[in-house]
């Protein structure tokens, strides 16, 4: 006697095969993508150009730009300028970024330290090397789809022409200067400069976006604003970051006395408070930054002040959309109450007003009066709320206290 044909069974054997088939392919392949996706990731962090070389101009003793966009190998680098590892990726670290395809990073944070004969600067996007007869202004990568190729903006063009100029001692503005303290005063010109241009462009932005809101209140616009208060509070946070680190400095006197690179390779040591010219420099460039950041602050407040004025007309057009369904609610109750008095009377009952004349008449009157007196009385109680004031909720306040002092 033959077994009985179990189809199922059939179906489950034919099947689990290409399922262990299907899902041992799928790991294969995974494991492939893997290895590919780290190979390639290795090979394009082994060919950034920061990984070997650093890309900068260089300033002579008299201004003349003698390198300009030179790759220099990193070791060559520091055993030139005497830079220890750590200085020189504090200063390169964020030229370069893998994550954006512009390969451009501009770091926030500030810095401005002394070495043994050389000052590190870091302000915006600009990152030098200031030293007493050199200048070494590091440049920026773009990073593109060959490989890498130098990325010079209009910004940064006229800087370095301008840094040329500032460098040489018959400049007006040199005022017989080292050329330490020239170069760092080119660079906090150029940092000022910037933020000046930046929040100009962020004040004029916030007029229009505030100029319009006086005209209609939309969406649109309000996303607008919460933008551009946004890119005001980074902006200030940016600001208030050089203004913290130009504080710093100015209380630390060892700080401002290793800035006299010339005099200290001269041999003459400075101590104590004997640092007019840089504390000097400094300041005039701290007070233009605080400037900047209260007007930042007012901008700010202006911001918060429209955000407060908006939400008191959106209230306000809120309670009167809300006061106007109730008055549509009031008349809907009205109008119940009236159809509820006709459907009693239109009721197939035998009642005593069918055998007399004014039947009609006394249910319609009857019906109105009702209708009126509770539109009335529903009305009073919203105008009631309506003069709600805070003398009345300290009332209520006091009454509610006695309550439960009672109680």
């Amino acid at each position: 006697m033959l077994p009985a044909f179990n189809f199922s069974q059939v179906l489950r054997r034919a099947w689990r095969p290409s399922v262990r088939h299907f899902s041992r392919s799928c790991e294969v392949h995974q494991d492939y993508f893997n290895d590919v996706f780290v190979n390639n990731t290795l090979k394009h962090a082994k060919s950034l150009p920061d990984n070997e070389y650093v890309r900068c101009t260089v300033y002579d003793k008299n201004g003349d730009m003698v390198v300009h966009g030179k790759n220099i190998r990193k070791l060559e680098f520091m055993k030139t300028y005497d830079l220890a590892p750590r200085d020189l990726r504090k200063m390169v670290r964020s030229h370069i970024s893998t994550g954006t395809p512009s390969g451009v990073f501009v770091e926030f944070v500030p810095l401005l330290a002394t070495r043994k004969n050389s000052i590190l600067l870091n302000l915006l996007n600009i990152r030098a090397i200031i030293k007493c007869d050199s200048l070494v202004v590091f440049d920026n990568y773009s990073s593109l789809g060959l490989g890498s190729r130098f990325n010079e903006s209009h910004s940064h063009g006229v800087f370095l022409k301008e840094m040329s100029t500032r460098l040489k001692a018959s400049h007006p503005e040199a005022n017989t200067l080292p050329y330490e303290f020239r170069a760092l005063e080119g660079i906090l010109v150029d940092v000022t400069t910037n933020l000046n241009t930046e929040m100009s462009v962020h004040k004029k932005v916030l007029s229009n976006i505030l100029s319009s809101l006086d005209d209609s209140i939309e969406r649109t616009k309000l996303r607008y604003l919460l933008i551009q208060s946004k890119k005001l509070g980074q902006f200030r946070q940016k600001a208030q970051l050089i203004k913290d680190l130009l504080d710093y400095l100015l209380n630390e006197d060892d700080e401002l006395n290793a800035m006299y690179l010339t005099e200290i390779l001269q041999g003459q040591q400075r101590h104590s408070f004997n640092h007019q010219e840089v504390e000097l420099l400094l300041e005039s460039y701290y007070a233009t930054i605080d400037e900047i950041i209260q007007t930042v602050d007012n901008l700010i407040s202006q911001i918060k002040t429209s955000e407060e004025i908006i939400r008191f007309v959106l209230d306000s057009n809120r309670n009167d959309l809300m006061l106007l369904g109730l008055r549509f609610s009031i008349g809907l109750l009205s109008m119940g109450l009236t159809m509820y008095i006709a459907a009693l009377y239109g009721m197939n009952l035998e009642n005593f007003i069918e055998e007399k004349d004014g039947g009609l008449e006394l249910i319609v009157g009857v019906a109105s009066v009702s209708m009126m007196i509770l539109f009335i009385y529903c009305t009073r109680q919203i105008k009631s709320l309506q003069r709600f004031t805070l003398s009345s909720a300290s009332k209520e306040k006091a009454m509610a206290a006695r309550t439960r002092n009672i109680v």
